[in-house]
């Protein structure tokens, strides 16, 4: 009697979940939320999720979509509702004065200034909570949101193309190009839905990229450069952009003021960190904290091995997305995609705790989370 319920719960939520993805890209960095309205014997009503930041939140979008059908009824939302006062008004209040009768949450919001108060506030007007359907589908989705609002650094995706021998360049550096056209497109579908695309100057100077979306995607991301001694071109593409999308420099104190002046006055913003003692290489922990000062959710490394291993070996890399393609070259001293230090034991290896396997036109793209 009690199997057809939880069906109909998690079918919602996961009908929730869906509405919520589609607006991944647009809302950060407030969190991906989606929303469902039943009545209470599960017919739909109403759906909603929040499309923009600063916009209304998927409860309030579903509510306005419901009218007076909202009284007596079932909302599903993947996150906790709001009970506090910001962009919008509090969600848990809308929820209250609309009169719905059970909330059905995904995963408590894990923001300290929500963080449960937004649940005690319905259950304290009488209105049934239950929290956990789906849950895991639901926190997977606030992942990058969560990182930056409980330890305030942004979300770290690594992106690599490799053969199947496992090199990103052959010995001479050539890497172009090692995944196919399909393969890149995923790429650019990325940056668009980032706020920084970071990569070493290293990289910078073998391939002389734009890192922009093309085409242009739901955000504008960031171009953020590590070069401890301010070596970036300035008739590189990224300073002849730099008036149209923004690129932001690392550097260390070793860089030369002049070549520092030069650059913030073709408009490259500059910041000077701290290196590492082991490494002598620019702190990664010094440049997310920077970015998370910024509110960045997502950041792409698109970057060459030491970078790649700068982040792995400070267990800064929380998604993986790796291109493999069907091709051999060989080579001692041809790159693998990190460096860095790495790990001494095959046990201690960085696992996926969730992935998924595509085929493009003969690459293999393997993504998913750390």
């Amino acid at each position: 009697m009690n199997s057809q319920p939880k069906l109909n719960d998690e079918s919602f939520m996961e009908r929730a979940l869906e509405l919520a993805r589609s607006a991944i890209g647009f809302v950060e960095p407030n969190p991906a939320v989606g929303s469902v309205i039943t009545t209470a014997d599960g017919k739909l009503i109403a759906e909603g999720f929040h499309a923009e930041f600063g916009g209304p939140h998927a409860e309030v979008v579903a509510l306005q979509a419901a009218g007076t059908q909202a009284k007596g009824a079932t909302i599903y939302v993947t996150l906790e509702p709001c009970s506090h006062l910001g962009k919008t008004p509090p969600c848990a209040d809308a929820l209250i004065v609309a009169g719905v009768s059970r909330v059905v949450v995904g995963t408590v919001d894990p923001a300290p200034h929500v963080a449960g108060t937004g649940i005690t506030k319905l259950r304290n007007a009488g209105i049934q909570v239950d929290v956990g359907v789906c849950e895991a589908e639901a926190q997977d989705l606030i992942a990058p949101f969560r990182k930056l609002f409980t330890q305030s650094l942004p979300f770290v995706h690594a992106k690599w193309a490799m053969t199947l021998d496992g090199k990103i360049a052959t010995h001479t550096g050539s890497s172009k190009w090692i995944s196919n056209e399909k393969s890149r497109a995923i790429v650019h579908q990325l940056r668009g839905r980032m706020d920084a695309i970071v990569s070493g100057i290293g990289t910078v100077l073998a391939d002389d990229p734009l890192l922009t979306a093309r085409p242009a995607g739901r955000r504008v991301p960031l171009r953020v450069v590590l070069d401890s001694q301010a070596r970036l071109p300035l008739d590189s593409n990224l300073v002849k952009t730099a008036n149209e999308s923004p690129v932001l420099l690392f550097v260390s104190d070793q860089a030369s003021p002049t070549r520092v002046a030069d650059l913030k006055n073709h408009g490259v913003e500059v910041i000077q960190i701290q290196r590492t003692l082991e490494t002598g290489l620019l702190d990664v922990m010094s440049l997310l904290e920077e970015l998370g000062l910024r509110q960045l959710t997502n950041v792409l490394l698109e970057a060459g091995s030491g970078v790649l291993g700068a982040f792995l070996d400070a267990q800064q890399v929380d998604e993986v997305h790796c291109f493999v393609a069907p091709k051999l070259i060989g080579g001692a001293n041809a790159l693998s995609p990190f460096g860095g230090c790495g790990l001494e034991s095959m046990e201690n290896a960085v696992k996926l705790r969730q992935h998924n396997v595509e085929i493009l036109d003969g690459d293999l793209y393997i993504h998913g989370r750390v």
